[in-house]
């Protein structure tokens, strides 16, 4: 992911939103240090959860609504809660807002793992799900928009560093949790594990957001409907289709490894390790794609390679699931990068560009949600992945459909 993907959540904001006040050069790494830090966390959530799915779902009795429910909800807010994040830092300041969600992430951490008397774990299970998801979304929108703003000479280097930040945290999720759960024995100390850098990340950033001054906002409505244009709904669908397969990655490709016979700290490793290769295709699948007059050949080739990968990983040969795992992974991080970079290359100026955002992320991740909730029930229905490999070829390949279409050298507007 390079630095065109980074879009600022306040740009229609008058009088334009000042970058956070330092008073030092030191003080401005400190802050790009906890932004950092702040991207570490973002998905660790989803991860770690899975790592440790059938031992939660064994010891505290989950239903299997309640297993399912649990992976799409935090998935399903990141798109309700993403158009709020601008009207919020408007009212309070893009920093505090980050500092009051990353409390409400430390919080919701805590909270999940809680045997709560006469109810077992499920509400809080359900309660600390829902309240990491809602603060989750509010980071993924400002968060973007304040690495641009506060390093503006900076940008290739703290994008970098943000965008495999956040895909790290997924890695570290799934590769730590289950070691975690063997050292203690207890999935439950395995989840609080994960409260403890958020925590920290919390009183870090707490003192430079809190004095911060923030003057009255309002905002501009001026500029392209991006909801009436046809090639935002092309892009949005095409952001649509590759949430889908994101964040079923996330929360099912741990369990399915599991269910196929592999061990739990095997399955973490390699889940571990296809995100890594997400990462790679991260930094690099951006660069090429901005290379060439249209981005129609490498949307559909990292679409079909993300279906085929996870497809693979159901039913190809268990001998070669390092291969399945990690043609998915370099798939899956590349489809990422460039379903968002078509924010940049199919707009003209940075306020459609931010509407875009908007609306990819408003609904990408609302109905992208689906598609965790399609494979839990498919599994709940059928006693296995087998139904979910088959649609994931269906889904890959109307992402390699919607990726063509809206590979087009288009702009939003025209």
């Amino acid at each position: 992911m390079n630095r065109s993907t980074l879009v600022d959540a306040e740009i229609d904001e008058l009088p334009a939103a000042e970058p956070t006040q330092v008073a030092t050069s030191r003080g401005l790494i400190y802050l790009g240090v906890c932004l950092v830090l702040i991207g570490l966390n973002l998905r660790t959530v989803f991860s770690s959860f899975s790592a440790v799915l059938p031992e939660i779902t064994a010891d505290a009795g989950l239903p299997g609504w309640a297993v399912v429910v649990l992976t799409t909800v935090p998935v399903t807010l990141l798109g309700v809660f993403a158009p709020i994040a601008p009207i919020l830092a408007r009212r309070f300041g893009a920093e505090r807002v980050l500092l009051g969600a990353m409390a409400v992430l430390t919080a919701g951490l805590l909270l999940r793992p809680l045997d709560l008397p006469g109810v077992a774990h499920l509400p809080a299970l359900l309660a600390g799900t829902a309240a990491c998801g809602a603060a989750i979304a509010l980071c993924n929108v400002l968060l973007p928009g304040l690495v641009k703003r506060d390093f503006p000479h900076r940008l290739g280097l703290m994008g970098g560093l943000y965008t495999t930040a956040i895909c790290a945290s997924a890695a570290l999720g799934a590769g730590f949790t289950y070691p975690v759960f063997s050292a203690t024995g207890q999935w439950t100390t395995a989840l609080w594990f994960w409260a403890v850098p958020a925590g920290v990340v919390l009183l870090l950033f707490l003192p430079l957001a809190l004095r911060q001054r923030h003057p009255r906002h309002q905002a501009v409505t001026d500029g392209v409907n991006v909801w009436r244009s046809a090639i935002a709904w092309q892009v949005t669908i095409f952001m649509v289709l590759q949430a889908m397969m994101s964040f079923s990655v996330f929360a099912w490709l741990a369990p399915i490894l599991r269910e196929r016979g592999v061990d739990g700290g095997t399955a973490g490793l390699i889940v571990s390790a296809s995100i890594v290769l997400q990462m790679l295709g991260s930094l690099f699948a951006p660069a090429l794609a901005t290379r060439f007059r249209d981005q129609r050949a490498i949307n559909t080739v990292v679409a079909l390679m993300t279906g085929g990968g996870f497809a693979l990983s159901i039913f190809g040969p268990l001998d070669l699931i390092w291969l399945w795992t990690g043609l998915l992974g370099l798939g899956q991080g590349s489809l990422t990068a460039v379903a968002l970079t078509m924010i940049m290359v199919r707009t003209r100026d940075g306020h459609t560009a931010a509407h875009l955002s908007g609306m990819m992320q408003g609904v990408g991740y609302g109905v992208g949600s689906t598609g965790t909730l399609m494979v839990g029930q498919l599994h709940q229905a059928t006693g296995s992945f087998a139904a979910a490999g088959i649609l994931f070829l269906v889904v890959g390949s109307f992402a390699a459909v919607f990726g063509y279409r809206s590979g087009r050298n288009r702009f939003v507007g025209d």
